[in-house]
């Protein structure tokens, strides 16, 4: 396990239709958070465009692109530009009629480290994401960069500790969390400060529970529905840093765009998970069960 201080940083921002206009408040989010110093920057899920997953519209498959494509040679240019490591997330083209929500760990010379396929796919009102997602089949594996082994996942994968668990088992150092999460505006305040807070006390949980630090980037801001059929969605911000007993490093806001940077110190984990083995007490021979999808 790495034990150096990694300032990682977080861009949070709202998007419009405009996709060259969302690009680049992206690319100034990602300068101003290396200015700051940050070695490792992490972007919202389907950072280029509105979340088209509100509605089911095979138009919007026009937004996927392949990977290596337009996106990753973007931003491979200005990872290498910045000498730093970036987390993107696209609508990934496979091939026509085979489409992934993908996260992409650009190195800092540029070059592909490694993806991720969303393996948790929801389809609730609007979240009708099976739609346009096939769901993942690259498992749950770290990837090599030169800041360490990032435990990649997006979105909805974030309220299955097996997921993390499973990254974690296999080595990585940060789990990392692509999002675009937000409230129906009809929901009462009660109703959407309990959502809010279960989607933060169970990252908390993956972090304390591995002894790793949890980097979780959601959007803000709202957007309509284009099918009329909703009030749409607002997007509830909050992207945050937790350290390996689930402390908050970092705490963005719950409506306004943000650009943070913050010190993780990956000792930390290792210091941890000395006073809290929980890899060395799980009992494997009993649990079995997990593999099932309900014990009847």
């Amino acid at each position: 396990m790495s034990t150096h201080a990694l300032n990682v940083g977080i861009v949070q921002h709202s998007n419009s239709d405009d996709l060259a206009q969302n690009i680049l408040i992206t690319e100034q989010g990602i300068r101003d958070a290396a200015k700051q110093g940050a070695k490792l920057v992490i972007l919202q899920e389907l950072h280029r465009s509105l979340y088209f997953c509100q509605t089911e519209n095979t138009d919007l498959f026009d937004l996927a692109e392949t990977i290596p494509g337009p996106s990753t040679l973007y931003f491979g240019k200005l990872a290498q530009e910045l000498n730093i490591v970036i987390v993107t997330s696209l609508f990934e083209k496979r091939a026509t009629g085979l489409y992934h929500n993908t996260a992409v760990v650009i190195e800092s010379d540029g070059s592909i480290a490694g993806k991720y396929r969303k393996m948790h796919i929801p389809d609730d009102p609007g979240f009708y994401e099976k739609f346009y997602f096939t769901p993942g089949d690259m498992g749950f594996t770290p990837i090599d960069t030169s800041v360490g082994k990032l435990g990649v996942l997006i979105c909805w994968d974030q309220w299955f500790p097996e997921g993390a668990r499973l990254m974690a088992m296999a080595g990585a150092e940060l789990l990392i969390y692509p999002t675009a999460i937000g409230w129906d505006p009809r929901d009462d305040k009660d109703e959407q400060i309990r959502q809010r807070d279960a989607w933060i006390i169970s990252q908390r949980a993956h972090a304390i529970a591995n002894g790793i630090p949890v980097i979780s980037v959601n959007r803000v801001g709202h957007e309509h529905d284009p099918s009329g059929q909703s009030d749409g969605i607002t997007f509830w911000g909050n992207s945050f840093v937790a350290g390996p007993q689930g402390e908050m490093l970092l705490h963005a806001s719950e409506d306004k765009e943000q650009v943070s940077v913050v010190k993780v110190d990956q000792a930390q984990s290792e210091s941890v998970r000395r006073i809290w083995p929980y890899l060395r007490d799980r009992r494997i021979d009993h649990y079995q069960d997990l593999c099932k999808i309900y014990r009847d």
